[in-house]
Parts: C-alpha cells; structure tokens; sequence
C-alpha cells in the first residue's frame, strides 16, 4: 500500500499520501488532481453493512478515460460521471460486492504504483533513473520487440508513458505542421494524431528538429512545446486545451530544452538569441533569456524568471530540496529558482554557450556542464544566496564533459559522455577520474539507469547495455539498424525507443 493506507478484514482502507510520489496533500482526503503530480484518494468505507459509507471519491475507473477535472466516479460506458449515491446500485448491490469492489479497488490502485509512469523528459525526476524490473538486456530490429509503430514527420522528442497512452510529437509538412500522437501501449495502434500548432520554421543545427521539447504529462493533459517557443496543451481526447505563444523563440541552433511540471505550473527555459542580431545571446551575454512559467490548467503566464547575462543554451530544468528549487541552466549560468514565484535564490558563473545536457543531482550535489569555449564539469553544493560562484562549488573537472548526453548519476559515480563519445566513470563526491572507455557511434540520447544496469542508445540505434561499477562491463550490444537521437522511455517493463520513422516498444508483450 501507499504510505498511510491500511487494507484489513474491516474494509478500512484510508490513503491520504500521493499514490505516485508520496507526497503529503495539502488537504489528503479526497482523490484529488495535483497539478504537475499525481492523484489521492480516500476510500472509508465505514462497515461491511454499508460498505460506501463515507466513501468520497473522484476515482477514474477506467484507464482510457481521464476527464478534464477531477470528478466523481466515471462511468466507463457512457463516460458520464457517477454521483456518490449512485454507488450502491451500480457497484455495491449487496454487502459481498460492494466489499469486492472496496477490496479490487484498494488492490488496483496499488498495483498501480508498481508499474512507473515516465511522463517527462528522463523520466518521473529528470535524472534518468527507474524502477523498473525484469527488464529486457538483449534485442535486435525486430527481436524482443512487442510492437513497432510508424511516426509521420520528425522530431527528436522523447516518448512519453502515461499508463495505457505513449505520447510524442512531431512536425509534418516541412515543420510547419506541430502535432501530438498517442499511441495505445498495448498494440502501438495510433490512436490520434492531433495537429496543434502551425509554426514558420527557421533556422536550427542539423542534429536539431522542429519537434524536439519532449512533451510532459500530468495524467490529465500533455503539454508540448514546438520550435517556435509556443506552448499547448492537449487533453488525453487529442482535444487541444489551449495555447500560449508568449514567447517568440529564436536561435540559430533551434529550440531542444523541454518542459517540466512543478506546483501546478509548466515550466519551460528559453535560452535563445537575437532574431536582429544572432551574434546578441549566442557569442555576446544578453538579458532577455526567460524561464517561464504558465498556470497548467489554463495556459495564462505565473511568473518569468530572468538570469540577468547568459547565452545559447538548451538545459532541461530539475526540481530539487523535495520539489523546492528549481535548477536551470544556461549558456554561462547555472541558477536555482523558486517554483512559486520565479524568484532567483542563487546563480554561477559556468563559461560556455550552447550547453546541452541537463543536471543531476546526487549525495547533496548538482552536477552540471558548461558549453562550447571552457567546457567543465561542475559539481555545486545545495543552497546558497546570490553569486555563489567563489562558494559553493565542491569540485570542477575539465575531462569528461558531457556534450550532448546528458549525465546519469548511480551512486557513487557519475556517467558522462563527450564529445568525441568517450564515455566516463567519474568518481561522484571529488570528481575524480575512475575509468574511460571510448563507444563506437555518437551519442546524443540521454543514458538510462534501470535494473541495475545502464542503457547507452547511439545515433545508429545500438544500444550499449553495461554493468555500472569502477570498472568497464559490458553485458549486451543491441541494435535496431535505424537512426536514434531522441532518449529512451522506461515504463511497465518496457523500453520505448523512437527513430527516425518508427516507435518501438521493446520487452515481452503488456498484459491488457
């Protein structure tokens, strides 16, 4: 069970903790929606005579529906929601079934926090890192491979998994045409493919795409950014909820951080340049860089946190301290912000422009990479107020940086792969060098930890399988024989690893 739920022969069953983070509700009760997080419920059923007796839900019953609020049972028939007294006739005909349904409901909802959702860019925390067990270590094109589904357009954004729905998006029409796909996880049948946006496309690096910001869910809605800087929401219907075009995004590299959830807010860093005068953002600092953020339920602007002078970059954000601080990085800065009000708590000074991978964090540190000019690995010490450049960096290390992967932290080490695709073990707490290996192929895909071994993707879709220690150990080389830029998506016992014309669900084949 869930942090503070029982489940006993008296049919008391109370859960007030989050069923997927754990996190404490401010009002635990009531299954509720918390924005950018997960769901709570409650069930009390009083007796066995009355079996829904201070029963109070907004329960989804079906994993194909979600509705747009959290709501009151829902009837998966007519995708109606149920009012509480109807209950009794529809689920609790008499003491035996209304127990059953208490007792498969308790049951279903925990075994639902068994199999893990990865619903942003690496995964439910950004670092890369899953739960998952008895995952698959070899595979091949079509080997292992539960199904293969084809992806018009293209776009480097990973996938997604938000239960029975893997989403991405991708731009059609020579990048003009924006567009969000579900794909039904069983059998990977598309099951819409949703035009959102319609963009003018521009400029970008050839490893770029107009579709790279990898989409974020809240289990209710997928918000997705495009190229241009427009941000849209888009419930699990295929229906777009709205739009935000706030930002007119422009660089000459394109646009390849992605959005994250945070206290009911989606958050998106926009590093970019001058339209008027590419050279402003790109080689000289500027001060017109924003981390945004838009109020998840109606797309309106919360906050716009500035970092004063910074540079190109494409840094996805981490949350840390519990959900507290917000980590971002740019082209010459490394920043915490508060999620609630975009405040600045602390900045660094970190010299490079065109910084790609994104931070991790581990044992009481972020570890962070700077861009083109002085790449260095730096590994900075929570807290802190103002510059803290002279402070609190524990330690810098000029080999090892990571170009474009980003790095994978499993204690106590730190994995990172530059860019002439040598990868690294680094000792995490000093920064010390414990081995180097060079790979075959290059690496934009981000590494991914998952029972207890690490999965390194290549742009020619082989996928490196290791066994993480000080000492180099490989324990299967897996190819697909297709090009892989996006990062793979780890979910209910399954690797998602989308090419450049195909989605891939690799394992043994789902349970319905």
């Amino acid at each position: 069970m869930p942090a503070g739920g029982t489940l006993n022969s008296g049919v008391s069953c109370v859960v007030s903790d989050c069923i997927r983070c754990r996190l404490r509700p401010a009002n635990p009760g009531l299954l509720a929606y918390t924005p950018g997080c997960c769901f709570q419920y409650r069930m009390t059923p009083s007796s066995l005579a009355d079996p829904f007796a201070g029963f109070s839900t907004h329960l989804l019953l079906s994993d194909r529906l979600q509705p747009v609020k959290p709501g009151p049972l829902v009837d998966k028939a007519n995708r109606s929601y149920l009012p509480l007294n109807e209950l009794s006739e529809e689920f609790a005909m008499n003491t035996t079934s209304g127990f059953l349904f208490g007792l498969a409901l308790c049951l279903t909802l925990c075994s639902s926090v068994c199999a893990e959702d990865w619903t942003r860019f690496r995964g439910p925390n950004g670092q890369g890192i899953s739960s998952e067990k008895n995952l698959p270590v070899t595979w091949s094109a079509d080997d292992n491979v539960v199904w293969k589904a084809s992806i018009p357009g293209k776009g480097w954004s990973s996938p997604i998994v938000f239960q029975g729905r893997v989403f991405l998006t991708t731009a059609t029409e020579d990048g003009v045409s924006c567009r969000v796909i579900c794909v039904n996880r069983g059998d990977g049948s598309i099951a819409w493919n949703t035009e959102v946006h319609r963009q003018n496309p521009g400029p970008m690096r050839k490893q770029n795409s107009y579709a790279t910001p990898t989409p974020v869910t809240d289990g209710w809605r997928v918000y997705a950014v495009f190229y241009d800087g427009t941000v849209v929401a888009v419930d699990f219907a295929g229906e777009r909820v709205w739009k935000n075009s706030e930002i007119k995004f422009f660089s000459l590299h394109g646009l390849g951080a992605s959005p994250m959830l945070a206290q009911g807010q989606l958050i998106m860093p926009y590093d970019g340049s001058s339209r008027e005068d590419s050279r402003l953002g790109w080689k000289v600092p500027w001060n017109d860089a924003v981390v945004l953020s838009l109020n998840a339920e109606t797309g309106s602007v919360s906050w716009k946190g500035r970092r004063g002078e910074s540079r190109v970059g494409h840094v996805t954000p981490i949350l840390v301290n519990d959900g507290t601080q917000l980590v971002s990085a740019g082209g010459d800065r490394v920043q915490g912000f508060d999620p609630k009000n975009g405040d600045r708590a602390w900045s660094i000074y970190s010299q490079g422009e065109g910084v790609t991978p994104s931070p991790v964090v581990g044992d009481g540190l972020i570890y962070t990479s700077s861009g083109f000019e002085a790449p260095t690995i730096r590994a900075i010490r929570l807290g802190g107020k103002g510059d803290v450049t002279k402070t609190h960096i524990a330690w810098e290390q000029k080999k090892g940086v990571p170009a474009l992967a980003s790095p994978l932290y499993v204690a106590p080490y730190l994995y990172t792969i530059t860019r002439d695709n040598i990868l690294h073990c680094i000792e995490a707490s000093t920064g010390e060098i414990v081995w180097m290996n060079r790979l075959t192929g290059v690496h934009s895909a981000s590494p991914v930890y998952a029972d207890g071994r690490i999965y390194i993707l290549s742009e020619d879709g082989v996928t490196l399988v290791l066994r993480p220690g000080p000492k180099y150990e490989e324990i299967a080389t897996n190819s697909i024989n297709e090009t892989c830029l996006a990062s793979m998506a780890v979910s209910q016992g399954h690797f998602f690893i989308r090419s450049s014309e195909h989605l891939r669900c690799i394992g043994v084949a789902p349970k319905e």
